[in-house]
């Protein structure tokens, strides 16, 4: 296998050692490698009370988990409060995929991961969320700046982990790792909303646990 040539990264005003929260394997694996490559100091914080159902939840967990301790990276397991993710939701429960609620739910994951930082001695957060070709970057990196805001000379790292080839290579290393194929974003009303859009095109719902990447090949 060929070594991957990536930029060496610089984190904001010179600052090695970050907080990066974690929402699951195949969105953070190349975010870590690229982090590992140059020589960054960080810890993965996984707090995501956003999803739904437990079994799912718990498999995105173990494969992160796993896959941390493959490359000796610090894992944080923050609380699944999903009674305090619920009562934020309400009233959401109809906002469509990118709306209001995603925001909440940023702010929500943001607002721990900035605080964990700061009783940490962590001066930088960022966050592995903005990989995905499924999410709003602008509307996640408000998010990471508000949550930074709260606690002075905190700063949220919006690097761009899709350019330079960073998106293709997520998909290589999840099949590389084999990782879980996870099918929709993760809360309730997302596998509710998915499984609606596959039934209304002849598709089956949602099985979880049962599609891997690579699979396919």
């Amino acid at each position: 296998m060929t070594e991957i040539e990536r930029p060496k990264l610089t984190m904001p005003e010179g600052h090695n050692k970050l907080l990066l929260h974690s929402c699951c394997a195949p969105c953070s694996g190349e975010v870590m490698e690229a982090l590992t490559a140059s020589g960054i100091d960080y810890t993965i914080f996984f707090y995501n009370p956003n999803i739904h159902p437990e079994k799912e939840y718990l498999i995105r967990k173990e494969e992160n988990i796993r896959f941390a301790e493959k490359h000796n990276v610090p894992f944080v397991d923050a609380d699944y409060d999903t009674d305090n993710w619920f009562e934020r939701a309400k009233g959401m429960e109809d906002e469509p995929e990118r709306g209001i609620r995603c925001t909440m739910c940023f702010d929500m994951r943001f607002e721990r991961t900035a605080l964990y930082a700061y009783e940490n001695g962590f001066n930088v957060i960022s966050s592995s969320l903005g990989i995905s070709r499924w999410k709003n970057m602008k509307q996640i990196n408000e998010c990471g700046h508000r949550a930074a805001s709260r606690y002075p000379d905190m700063h949220y790292w919006d690097y761009n982990w899709r350019k330079g080839g960073g998106s293709q290579r997520m998909i290589e290393i999840s099949k590389r790792e084999r990782f879980y194929q996870q099918e929709y974003c993760g809360c309730v009303y997302s596998l509710r909303d998915t499984n609606r859009w596959r039934m209304s095109n002849g598709r089956d719902r949602i099985k979880i646990g049962v599609k891997y990447y690579g699979d396919e090949d």
